[in-house]
């Protein structure tokens, strides 16, 4: 009889660990020959100021379909130092076997952390976290630079380091001669800074955005209303650290942020289209029916542009996840032209979206 009173539990048991083994990864399509990866570089752990063992950033990222993250403790700054005494390298190290169960590729990484100027900073790709941690900042980047560590700035616009304006310092000057810096966080958790977008462009930095996560990160993330983390999309050669490390140095990345993309015109007009299948066209006495279905889990949000007057067609049109529509377009019979609109979402520089044009047959 105790055995067939167990029974129920068991199966509740056995259903809850099922639920919590499911994966959610957003579906983005690959581009141009390149595997779109989903990678986030900035999280902590109880290994500086996190709230999670370092495992457990592995059990997120399984779960969202992240394909590589990085546990960037900072060498600075150890609030839980008098319970959790260990090298810098420590946190990788728990983390890495359950990476390897996972297949999640773990990068190597720690936080230069330092008052502005010049801030906070990620080195990722290390071999020895504890060679970072110097007196001098400057010591610290230069071992960085040594073991040809990709360098990015963290969260330039944050409001404890700047509160007023977004700087750009003359030690951030220095550290960009000195080949320090290869990237600048656009985005980190929710704050989007448009500084530091038009740095990458001017200065051909890597686009990158993080989730900086500290906390158990669904106390942080909606996902059972659709929400996300911010990542880095890394357009890779395949799916290893090495082509990771590959396309960071040749600057193929976006940010996917909320329902914003990031990035450079030709990876985010390479998205749209990859992601977007024209499944029927008609054409009848009053202009052309178009059948649109999105294969993607993103959203994009149209707005008319410029175009013939004899074309009516929708100020303003959204295209949600997984959806089919039919967009009707009016226009004289057997005319043709171009609709015309931007993709408002898709951030090209800052404040302009990504023009696009549909030929009408």
């Amino acid at each position: 009889m105790k055995i067939i009173r167990l029974l129920p539990l068991v199966v509740i048991l056995a259903i809850n660990a099922g639920q919590a083994q499911v994966q959610n990864r957003a579906v983005i399509p690959d581009i141009n020959g390149y595997q779109t990866l989903q990678c986030d570089f900035h999280t902590h752990s109880v290994f500086s100021d996190g709230l999670v063992w370092p495992t457990v950033r592995v059990d997120e990222s399984w779960r969202e379909g992240l394909d590589a993250i990085s546990l960037t403790e900072h060498l600075e700054y150890r609030p839980h130092s008098k319970d959790i005494i260990a090298s810098h390298d420590r946190s990788y190290e728990i983390a890495q076997p359950s990476a390897n169960n996972r297949h999640i590729i773990l990068i190597r990484g720690s936080e230069i952390t330092r008052a502005m100027p010049p801030g906070h900073f990620n080195a990722i790709f290390l071999n020895d976290c504890d060679a970072l941690a110097k007196e001098d900042w400057r010591q610290s980047f230069a071992e960085a630079k040594k073991q040809n560590a990709f360098i990015f700035w963290n969260h330039p616009s944050w409001d404890a380091q700047q509160p007023d304006t977004t700087l750009w310092f003359p030690e951030h000057t220095e550290i960009f001669n000195n080949g320090w810096m290869h990237g600048i966080e656009v985005v980190n958790g929710r704050k989007y800074s448009e500084e530091a977008f038009q740095w990458c462009l001017d200065k051909k930095l890597t686009l990158i955005g993080t989730s900086d996560i500290h906390q158990p990160i669904q106390t942080d993330i909606d996902f059972a209303g659709g929400a996300h983390r911010t990542m880095t999309l890394v357009f890779a050669k395949e799916r290893t650290a090495e082509a990771i490390r590959e396309a960071l140095d040749n600057r193929r990345t976006a940010v996917y942020f909320n329902e914003f993309l990031i990035g450079e015109e030709q990876y985010l007009r390479s998205i749209f289209e990859n992601s977007i299948e024209i499944k029927d066209v008609k054409r009848n006495v009053n202009g052309v029916a178009v059948t649109v279905k999105n294969n993607s889990s993103l959203t994009f949000k149209l707005k008319k542009t410029t175009h013939d007057t004899e074309i009516v067609y929708f100020r303003d049109y959204e295209i949600r996840p997984h959806s089919q529509h039919v967009i009707t377009v009016r226009a004289p019979a057997k005319k043709g032209g171009d609709v015309n609109f931007e993709i408002t979402n898709f951030l090209v520089r800052p404040g302009k979206g990504l023009k696009y044009s549909y030929k009408l047959p």
